[in-house]
């Protein structure tokens, strides 16, 4: 097929590990336990960035793809910033800002699928 294991790694294996998160902050949100739906999401990432990532370096140091450097680096980044943005014009998520992130996910996996 042709496509790269960064790829692969960064968007099928990311959304089927993330599926039992997926799950759990949609049942929050439906009980409107918001604190439990976002506290999962910001706490998975930090733990999956700074505590396995870190983890992982440390027990075998890991060479980056320059695709990470070049584009995925900058999409979290950005991301990042505009879940800020979001969080503080309200201190709350609407259905148009949730709209938002799927659209900006949906472009990710387009071009990881397009130009990578």
């Amino acid at each position: 097929m042709g496509i790269s294991e960064a790829v692969i790694g960064l968007t099928i294996v990311a959304v089927g590990t993330s599926l039992p998160e997926m799950a759990v902050s949609v049942i929050a949100a439906l009980r409107r336990h918001a604190d439990v739906a976002v506290g999962n999401i910001l706490g998975s990432n930090i733990f999956n960035l700074l505590g396995i990532l870190g983890i992982s370096a440390f027990l075998q140091p890991l060479p980056l793809a320059s695709r990470v450097a070049l584009f995925d680096q900058w999409v979290m980044l950005g991301a990042a910033g505009i879940l800020v943005l979001f969080l503080y014009t309200g201190m709350r998520l609407s259905r148009w800002e949730g709209a938002a992130l799927l659209a900006g996910y949906a472009a990710y996996i387009a071009l990881s699928f397009t130009i990578f």
